[in-house]
């Protein structure tokens, strides 16, 4: 004897509301409480709001949200990359070891090796079945072991002296750095990639239900091959570009850099379980992360310790809202 459900009923205008209050909240959270952030501190310290703080926030804004790009779109297909925090580490000693062939070799060797990096990852986790939290975790492992042994543990450091390279990263258009230039221009192209190409739509079918998009015809294996290469081109190109400012490159950077990044993708409101996700979010929440770290100096005599407390503290509530928002949604 069948059993007959009863329909469900029509969809009201407040729930239409409801919902869109609930997605909006979710996708633009982070560039809502970066605003009254910035306002409250605005008011609060008087050296926050300048020219100079504002452009040091850009500058280290601009090498995380690099990375946080290429890990938005790991993250977008269900995966996560946690070598980002090393390859960026090996890419500022490439970067300052290729300089020694002008600007072209500064980025072109990173470059290289951070693709061919992120092509070996993705080529396990896409077609050799295996978990992205292992592959990438050797990966950070492994990666950072090179760093160290190219500089012979980390006793020497590789200085940049081609003046071009250090322009770079010290040069820039008014008080803006070039870092923070082409963080932006690289966004740009990640939002178009993302929203107008098949790569992008296919990232947000894979995230959304990979059953679903191979049994639509999607290569999945092609999209998670693809998002793994991107993530660990753009580690590299970040890590270049941070020893171009700091005109060396140094191994021991970067450590725990993989979960700022993730934390800024979390936090811009896209999810980790993958499918829902957007880049000005990501740069929401990078900047987000960098206003916080810029406030708590600014009220300063506050240890590491507690800055890390204060981090994780904020990222747990993030990720509390978002999964309480995430089953509103679907009620």
């Amino acid at each position: 004897m069948s059993v007959i459900e009863p329909e469900a009923g029509p969809v009201t205008t407040a729930q239409v509301t409801r919902e869109r209050a609930l997605g909006v909240v979710q996708s633009y959270g982070a560039a809502i409480v970066l605003v009254l952030l910035v306002a409250i501190a605005s008011v609060s310290f008087p050296t926050f709001f300048t020219v100079g703080n504002l452009s040091n926030i850009l500058t280290q804004s601009s090498f995380i949200l690099i990375i946080s790009i290429g890990m938005t779109f790991v993250i977008l297909t269900g995966g996560i990359d946690l070598s980002v925090g090393s390859m960026f580490a090996l890419g500022g000693v490439l970067a300052a070891q290729g300089s020694a062939f002008g600007l072209a070799g500064a980025l072109l060797l990173p470059l290289l090796v951070g693709i061919a990096v992120g092509a070996v990852q993705g080529a396990l986790v896409a077609w050799g079945g295996m978990a992205p939290f292992i592959v990438t975790l050797a990966g950070l492992l492994a990666i950072r072991g090179v760093a160290l042994q190219i500089t012979g543990a980390g006793s020497t450091t590789p200085i940049i002296r081609d003046e071009l390279t250090r322009a770079l990263g010290q040069g820039g258009i008014g008080n803006v750095r070039w870092p923070a230039i082409i963080a932006l221009v690289l966004l740009g192209i990640g939002v178009v990639l993302l929203t107008r190409t098949r790569l992008g739509q296919g990232v947000l079918a894979v995230g959304g239900s990979e059953s679903a998009s191979t049994l639509m015809g999607l290569r999945v294996g092609r999209v998670k091959f693809s998002v793994y290469v991107l993530s660990g081109a753009m580690a590299a190109l970040a890590g270049a570009l941070s020893a171009a400012y700091a005109s060396s490159g140094v191994p021991t950077v970067g450590v725990g850099l993989e979960l700022t990044a993730i934390s800024a993708v979390v936090i811009g409101g896209t999810l980790l379980s993958g499918g829902k996700g957007s880049l000005i979010g990501t740069l929401a929440g990078v900047l987000l992360l960098t206003v916080i770290q810029n406030v708590i100096n600014q009220v300063g005599n506050l240890s590491s310790s507690v800055q890390a407390v204060v981090s994780g503290a904020f990222l747990a509530v993030v990720v509390v809202i978002q999964t309480v928002l995430s089953r509103q949604q679907r009620l």
